[in-house]
């Protein structure tokens, strides 16, 4: 099992959490331990936005918890009464589920029963949660957050290459059901996760105005990569719905639809290959002279194919055309905004790329 930089975070912000409260020599160690597992965050902003979130929902049960045991005691249906005000009360500011759930942890921590006189004991347990977040905190900064932007287009690519190899496999009738199925499955969870990298890296603050310049058009690349590499996905997924049913289509029309498809996956490689800087350095060099595949005129085939043997059958193939229009357009969208992204920050990018290869 391979540790991520979370998994690492995690385990030190419960020991400084721990040590910091001996420390100060609380008795509610692991209230600081609880408080940071729920603070960890994968991001520095995400971090930040916690901290404020969670000492707002902690004020508020602080405030609810004490009012309560002051005026109606501590008894467990008055613990649940004060669990549904905080409740109420943190949604009504839109606080996250995450956020709820800790506030709610220091509603029972705080209305616990005790000997002691209420406001000191409550007062520890106060800074025993606070000190619980503000370790997490400190230790999200503390750690290099990873390089987003890096991660995202690894992912990316990787995706696209495995996605593009096993439509260039199925396309020739090659492909392995049982293999294949279990692929696609894998390529699905992929793509969420690339997702979820997406919004990480969308989440990066950047505090120059340039920089901020830069960033945006980064993402409207990222973007559409994503997006051309999920409708890469769908075809894959139509034409593995369609396999058995591309036999009683004309053998003429089998070769065309094979042939365009191998056009259309050698151009979205190409494409790939000219972002990392892999091939000729001028975008007019990269992306010209390259067999052009007709999609709309493959669609065209196909429809009068229907028309022509009026063979209701074949309405299956109409959403594998609506399907390959979707991907020849994404990819047109996604050639125009490399060549504009080129012209700007080409050596930038580029440079992105030999620093890995150097590592």
């Amino acid at each position: 099992m391979k540790l991520g930089a979370r998994m690492m975070k995690t385990g030190l912000a419960v020991a400084v959490a721990i040590y910091v409260a001996s420390l100060f020599e609380l008795t509610n160690e692991v209230i600081a331990a609880i408080a940071a597992l729920f603070s960890i965050q994968p991001s520095i902003y995400r971090s930040f936005q916690t901290v404020i979130e969670q000492i707002q929902a902690n004020i508020i049960a602080a405030a609810v918890a004490i009012i309560t045991v002051y005026t109606l005691g501590d008894s467990p249906f008055i613990v649940g009464f004060s669990i549904i005000v905080v409740i109420a009360l943190n949604m009504k500011l839109k606080m996250n589920e995450n956020t709820i759930i800790f506030a709610l942890v220091a509603v029972v921590v705080l209305m616990e029963p005790t000997d002691m006189a209420f406001l000191p004991y409550a007062g520890a347990r106060i800074v025993s949660l606070m000190i619980g977040i503000l370790s997490a905190f400190v230790v999200n900064l503390a750690f290099v957050p990873p390089k987003y932007e890096t991660n995202l287009f690894r992912q990316i690519d990787r995706n696209t290459s495995d996605i593009l190899q096993w439509l260039r496999v199925t396309t020739h009738h090659l492909s392995d059901e049982p293999a294949l199925k279990t692929e696609m499955n894998r390529l699905q969870d992929e793509m969420r996760y690339i997702d979820q990298t997406y919004l990480l890296y969308k989440e990066e603050r950047t505090y120059l105005r340039k920089k901020r310049f830069t960033k945006a058009r980064k993402m409207v690349l990222f973007r559409q990569l994503i997006a051309t590499t999920k409708k890469s996905y769908d075809v894959l997924k139509a034409f593995h719905r369609l396999e058995g049913d591309i036999d009683h289509i004309p053998k003429d029309f089998q070769e065309v639809l094979v042939s365009e498809l191998d056009k259309v996956i050698h151009a979205h490689e190409k494409l790939m290959l000219s972002l990392m800087g892999r091939i000729r350095k001028t975008h007019k060099e990269s992306l010209r002279e390259s067999k052009t595949p007709d999609i709309p005129k493959l669609v065209e085939q196909l429809i009068h194919i229907y028309e022509d043997d009026h063979d209701h059958d074949k309405l299956i193939f109409l959403p594998l055309a609506a399907q390959l229009m979707e991907y020849h357009y994404h990819l047109e969208h996604l050639k125009r905004i490399i060549k504009s992204y080129q012209r700007f920050h080409y050596e930038s990018h580029r440079s992105m790329f030999e620093q890995k290869q150097a590592r």
